[in-house]
C-alpha cells in the first residue's frame, strides 16, 4: 500500500463546505479566509511540500538551520507579513497564524526559523522602533537581506526575565554600553543583528538595543547535542562592553510592560505553530496506519488504532478553535496577555498528548527518523521529529506554568508567581 498526500479540491463537500483544506481541519476552519488568504495559503502549502518537508529530516540530522531557503521564503512574503511597510496584501490575523501552523505542520523547526526572524525580532521594531527606524530595519529584514534574532533569555533567567534580568546597559552620552550572557537565542549562531534586552543601571527600566553582529565583544557559540528543534541554530551569546548607538536603541521601548506587548503578540503566533506540530504529527499517524500491515491487513482497520486517531483529531480541533479565536480577538484589538497564555498553554499541553498518541500508532518505527520510504510513505513524513521537537515548543515562549499563572491572575486578580 502507498501513501499519496491528499490534493485541495475546488469543490464543496455534501455539506456545503469547502473541500480545499486540510484533513485535519474537521470543522473547515480554514474556510473562514478570504479568497485571497486561502490562494497566498495554498501557494505557501505546496513550497513547503515540495521545498522544506522532503529535507526536514535531514536538516534536523545535521542540526543545520536551511539558510537556503531564505531568498523563497522573502520571496513568499513570510517575512514581515504582520507590517505595514512590509506585507504583499492586506491578510488578517488568522491569516498569519494559518501559515504558522503550515509551516509548523511541514516542518517545527523551520517554523521556528522564520519566527525568531518574523515574529519576535521584527516584531520588536515594530512596537519599540522609532518610524525611522522600522523604515530602516523592517524592509531589509522582510527581503532576507539580513537575518535577526531576539535575545531575552539568559543562562540564569528564563521565566523570571521581567525582575530578573541581568544584562545591563550603561549610558556614556550617545553610546550605550552592554554586559551580560544571553542562553538558547535562536538563529544566534549567525544572525546579523541581534534584539539585545537589558536593564539600564540608570533607571533600572529594560530597554531594547539592536547588535549588529559582529560588534566588538559579542560572542555567540552555537549550542550543540540538542535533541528538539535541532535545525534551528540557538546560540549562547556574551556581551563584554559592546558599544551600541543612541539610534540603535529601541526608542520606544521604556520598560518591561512594553516588551510584554511584543511577547503577547507572538505568543498567540507560537499557540498557532503548535498546533501545527500536532498535525504534521497527526498526518504521519495516519499515513502509517493506512500503509502499515499487520495481521494480514493496514493497522487502521483496528479499533484501537482507530480511537487513537479520532482523539488526536479531537485534540486539533479543539487546538484550531481556540487558535482562530485568539487571532480574531488580535485582529478586534482586544485581545489581552491571558488570552494569548492561554492558548500556547493549552494547545501546547494538547499537542505533547496528541504527538504522543501518534508515535504509539507509529510503533516502533515511530522512533526512527525517516525510513518509512519501504512502506510508500514519502520522506518529511516520519513521526520522531514531531515528537522531539513538540518538547521544544511546549516550554519556549513561556512555560506551560508561567501562562497558566497568567491566566490565574485574570481570574482571581492575584498574582502567583512567587
Amino acid at each position: 500500500m502507498t501513501f499519496t498526500l491528499t490534493e485541495p479540491q475546488a469543490d464543496e463537500t455534501a455539506s456545503g463546505a469547502r473541500a480545499d483544506v486540510l484533513d485535519a481541519d474537521f470543522y473547515a476552519f480554514q474556510n473562514l479566509l478570504t479568497d485571497a488568504e486561502q490562494r497566498a495559503l495554498r501557494e505557501i502549502r505546496e513550497f513547503l511540500e515540495t521545498e522544506v518537508r522532503p529535507f526536514a529530516d535531514d536538516h534536523w540530522d545535521r542540526a543545520e538551520s536551511p539558510r537556503h531557503l531564505v531568498p523563497r521564503i522573502a520571496e513568499l512574503g513570510l517575512y514581515g507579513e504582520a507590517f505595514r511597510e512590509t506585507r504583499s496584501f492586506e491578510n488578517s490575523n488568522v491569516f498569519r497564524g494559518w501559515v504558522a501552523m503550515e509551516i509548523s505542520r511541514a516542518d517545527p523547526s523551520t517554523a521556528t526559523f522564520i519566527g525568531v526572524h518574523s515574529g519576535l525580532a521584527m516584531t520588536s521594531i515594530a512596537v519599540g522602533g522609532s518610524d525611522e527606524q522600522r523604515a530602516e530595519w523592517l524592509p531589509v529584514l522582510a527581503r532576507g537581506e539580513q537575518i535577526a534574532c531576539f535575545g531575552l533569555t539568559e543562562p540564569g533567567h528564563g521565566s523570571d526575565t521581567a525582575k530578573g534580568l541581568e544584562t545591563i546597559a550603561e549610558r556614556r552620552g550617545d553610546e550605550w554600553v552592554l554586559n551580560g550572557a544571553k542562553r538558547w537565542i535562536g538563529n544566534g549562531a549567525f544572525a546579523d543583528v541581534v534584539v539585545i534586552w537589558a536593564r539600564d543601571v540608570a533607571d533600572d527600566q529594560v530597554k531594547g538595543f539592536l547588535v549588529r553582529t559582529p560588534s566588538v565583544g559579542f560572542e555567540a557559540t552555537k549550542i550543540e547535542r540538542k535533541q528538539s528543534l535541532r535545525t534551528v541554530e540557538n546560540a549562547d551569546i556574551v556581551l563584554t562592553d559592546v558599544v551600541v548607538p543612541e539610534s540603535d536603541r529601541l526608542q520606544r521601548i521604556d520598560g518591561f510592560r512594553d516588551l510584554a506587548v511584543v511577547l503577547r503578540l507572538t505568543r498567540a503566533q507560537v499557540a498557532w505553530q503548535a498546533l501545527g506540530v500536532a498535525v504534521g504529527a497527526y498526518e504521519c499517524a495516519v499515513a502509517y496506519a493506512k500503509a502499515r500491515v499487520q495481521f494480514g491487513k493496514p493497522i487502521a482497520s483496528f479499533q484501537l488504532v482507530q480511537q487513537k486517531l479520532a482523539d488526536a483529531l479531537a485534540n486539533i480541533t479543539a487546538c484550531i478553535g481556540m487558535c482562530v479565536r485568539v487571532s480574531q480577538l488580535q485582529d478586534e484589538g482586544v485581545q489581552k496577555d491571558h488570552h494569548s497564555a492561554m492558548a500556547k498553554a493549552f494547545v501546547s499541553a494538547r499537542v505533547r498528548e496528541t504527538v504522543a498518541l501518534c508515535r504509539e500508532i507509529c510503533g516502533g518505527n515511530g522512533v526512527q527518523l525517516g525510513g518509512q520510504e519501504q512502506l510508500g510513505i514519502p520522506a518529511g513524513y516520519g513521526i520522531a521529529r514531531y515528537f522531539a521537537d513538540a518538547e521544544a515548543v511546549y516550554t519556549f515562549e513561556g512555560t506551560y506554568d508561567m501562562n497558566s499563572l497568567i491566566v490565574g491572575r485574570a481570574i482571581t486578580g492575584i498574582a502567583a508567581f512567587v
